[in-house]
């Protein structure tokens, strides 16, 4: 067996109170030990260092050489051990480091602009990658460390998760200022057949976040056109004949208005969600408190 192998931390403590009191009987009512069990703690460590460590007087016992040296590196060693066991406190000023986002499309046009303002002002030493959302390998993705974070809507984020609401969002039906559906206030079925536009950024198809709502109605929608982003709808809405729903934050233009509706979508979430591996990593939670901050969450 390894001499270190044998060495624990309880006998570096006695060690090191040794040392300071010179008496085993005072070590021992300090430790919480019988003043044997001391003696027995000091024979391993004589065994293990090769040496008495501590000659016996009449009023206690004095120090070896080797021992005066070994303090200086037991006090040392110690001292890493608690550092390693007490958190390092985070200074977002000092931070050298990577940190990996993963956003829908909407996301990085809403969440994301405001936290970058904030993250480069107090961590101009943190570099920031962000990547599109994807669904389909996230969760490998995350638990291999190579994305930190996820922007986007609930149904896109493994459920086994930890994650924070950031705000609740709602579609609207956008067209240009110019169409004729503008006129009064329209039903569902009234608007069902007329081309529409969709921003389908995880996967290239004609179904939107808005047709399953719709489908309880018993109403399909008439979509022409199926676009990667939410950002180039509203050029294509402008451009042609045709409307959108879209959340109600996305940026609009001057040319675009939303369309009014007897029946409004349902409501639906912007989270931010981990895995639990990053609960206790300081930047992460720096970052996650940011987020916390910039939508006033508790």
């Amino acid at each position: 067996m390894k001499k270190i192998d044998r060495l624990d931390i309880s006998q570096l403590r006695i060690f090191q109170a040794l040392l300071r009191e010179r008496n085993a009987s005072r070590v021992a009512s300090q430790v919480g030990l019988t003043q044997q069990a001391v003696s027995d703690q000091l024979r391993k460590l004589r065994d293990i260092f090769e040496d008495r460590l501590f000659i016996r007087k009449s009023n206690g016992m004095i120090p070896t050489p080797l021992a005066e040296v070994l303090g200086k590196k037991v006090d040392t060693v110690l001292k890493d051990i608690e550092r390693l066991l007490s958190p390092d406190s985070f200074d977002p000023a000092l931070v050298k480091a990577t940190y990996v986002i993963s956003a829908s499309d909407y996301a990085q046009q809403i969440v994301l602009p405001d936290l970058l303002k904030i993250i480069r002002q107090t961590a101009p030493g943190l570099k920031i990658i962000i990547r599109d959302l994807d669904i389909d390998n996230l969760d490998e993705l995350m638990v291999e460390c190579r994305v930190n974070l996820a922007i986007a809507f609930p149904d896109f984020i493994p459920s086994s998760y930890s994650y924070i609401t950031l705000f609740t969002e709602h579609h609207v039906c956008i067209a240009s200022k110019k169409s004729s559906l503008l006129k009064r206030k329209l039903k569902l079925k009234e608007i069902a057949s007329h081309p529409q536009i969709i921003a389908s950024p995880v996967r290239a198809n004609f179904k939107g976040s808005i047709d399953a709502w719709l489908q309880k109605s018993g109403i399909t929608r008439n979509v022409v056109v199926s676009a990667p982003c939410f950002s180039s709808v509203p050029s294509y809405i402008e451009a042609t004949d045709a409307i959108a729903f879209l959340p109600s934050r996305v940026f609009l233009n001057d040319n675009l208005t939303t369309v009014e509706l007897a029946e409004n979508p349902p409501v639906f979430d912007i989270i931010a969600a981990w895995h639990s591996r990053s609960d206790q990593d300081p930047l992460h939670n720096w970052i996650v408190g940011l987020l916390k901050q910039q939508y006033n969450i508790p």
